[in-house]
């Protein structure tokens, strides 16, 4: 989807409905010519003989050239004098709603396209689903983020627990993602109170809490925050339930609450919810089967994937669906949940919670060259290999790229995430 060619060029790219209306304009522009070819004929013809008015329209008219070389002038002439002026006057027009620096024509192909672009459905959580969220939205507007509703940490924890709505956090994260509008608006959502009442709370959450109690409901409260933002896609929550997210670790031991989970420092035999039949959100159904594109990841592969998962439907609604479905593998291991997993342990374990046969392609990461940051190293980080003997016997296609984000190395960047899910995987 490369935007560099002409301005002027730009307009002539098929699927904008922009050509018809120039042929139209030029038809126009041939029937007013004939008029006045009629009253100039009328002067040749007349009495004067090329005298006075008429020997200056022979002038005028080029009627000293041959009528080949006439005709060429006045159509090259015409025609860029046509172009000119109706760039300048499109420009003239709309320059109050373009951006510094952008051509109209660029904009306009881009929303074109946008419009019609793949319905793309993205299942996740936390800072993995905004990120890929962040580069997809470049590709088409008809994107669905299908978010986690187990998150019970930090503000998104204390609002859930006071005002009993679904955790704010992951979603605010999505709707600054797909957001189009100033980035101070992105930022304001992001800032965190670090003092006072609201010590430790982000804006955007209690925006999107007030915005539920004007509304009456979580799912018109999105909606509308949406608008705010001028958000290119849809963002649904995966259960309209109230669930908690319970791991049973190695040992008999359990961890209830998603954030508890990887603090617990033990290794994950198995996650489920609670109340274990929690049932998938209506408009998050109807959306997976009418995707054509279905991604899931990359984020925690306990506390951020399986939650949503594990909403009963959702397995039976993707395994209906038509659209080829991309499990994004994460970057680095995470403390606390995927300590020392390659590639296929990712895969071993979501079978193990879903069974097989749920995914047509796993995305992996090939650039394992990046030096982590120090902090991630800390914590015991590595970057995941690819053990490919084990992968296979998932029976999944496998896709791999460089899509490690420079800063921080632990992370997906979104422009090479997306490039390569849309070009790699989508256009096959």
């Amino acid at each position: 989807m490369s935007l560099r060619r002409p301005g002027s060029l730009r307009w002539l790219q098929p699927g904008l409905h922009i050509k018809r209306w120039l042929l139209l304009m030029g038809l126009g522009v041939a029937i007013l010519s004939f008029g006045a070819a009629y009253a100039v004929r009328g002067a040749y013809a007349s009495d004067f003989r090329f005298t006075g008015v008429s020997a200056n329209l022979r002038y005028l008219t080029l009627a000293v050239l041959p009528n080949w070389m006439r005709a060429l002038i006045f159509v090259t002439l015409g025609a860029g004098l046509l172009l000119v002026s109706l760039r300048q006057l499109s420009r003239s027009m709309l320059v109050p709603f373009l951006k510094g620096g952008e051509d109209l024509a660029d904009v306009y192909y881009k929303h074109r396209t946008i419009t019609k672009g793949p319905r793309v459905v993205a299942l996740g959580g936390g800072t993995g689903l905004s990120s890929l969220l962040r580069g997809v939205k470049e590709y088409t507007g008809n994107l669905t983020a299908i978010v986690t509703v187990a998150d019970d940490g930090g503000s998104s924890g204390k609002l859930r627990e006071q005002y009993r709505i679904l955790p704010p956090g992951d979603f605010r994260q999505c709707l600054t993602a797909l957001a189009e509008t100033e980035p101070l608006m992105t930022q304001l959502f992001q800032h965190r109170f670090s003092e006072g009442a609201f010590d430790g709370h982000a804006f955007g959450n209690l925006f999107i809490m007030a915005m539920a109690e004007i509304t009456g409901d979580f799912e018109h409260a999105l909606r509308e925050s949406g608008k705010v933002l001028a958000v290119r896609g849809t963002i649904l929550p995966s259960t309209l339930h109230d669930v908690i997210l319970v791991a049973e670790l190695e040992g008999g031991q359990e961890a209830v609450g998603e954030s508890r989970i990887p603090l617990s420092m033990m290794p994950i035999r198995h996650v489920y919810l609670e109340p274990r039949h929690a049932l998938i959100n209506p408009e998050a159904e109807q959306a997976i089967l009418n995707a054509e594109l279905i991604t899931v990841g990359p984020g925690s592969l306990y506390t951020s994937i399986l939650p949503n998962l594990l909403v009963e439907g959702m397995i039976s609604t993707l395994k209906s669906a038509k659209a080829p479905k991309v499990y994004i593998c994460n970057v680095a291991t995470q403390k606390g949940e995927t300590d020392h997993f390659t590639v296929s342990d990712h895969l071993d374990a979501l079978q193990k919670h879903v069974g097989p046969g749920l995914f047509d392609y796993v995305l992996v990461n090939s650039n394992l060259n990046y030096p982590l940051p120090p902090s991630a190293l800390a914590a015991g980080a590595v970057l995941v290999t690819f053990d490919r003997a084990n992968v296979v016997r998932h029976g999944v296609r496998v896709a791999m790229a460089d899509v490690v984000a420079e800063n921080p190395s632990t992370h997906h960047d979104p422009e090479k995430l997306s490039r390569t899910i849309m070009k790699q995987i989508y256009k096959k």
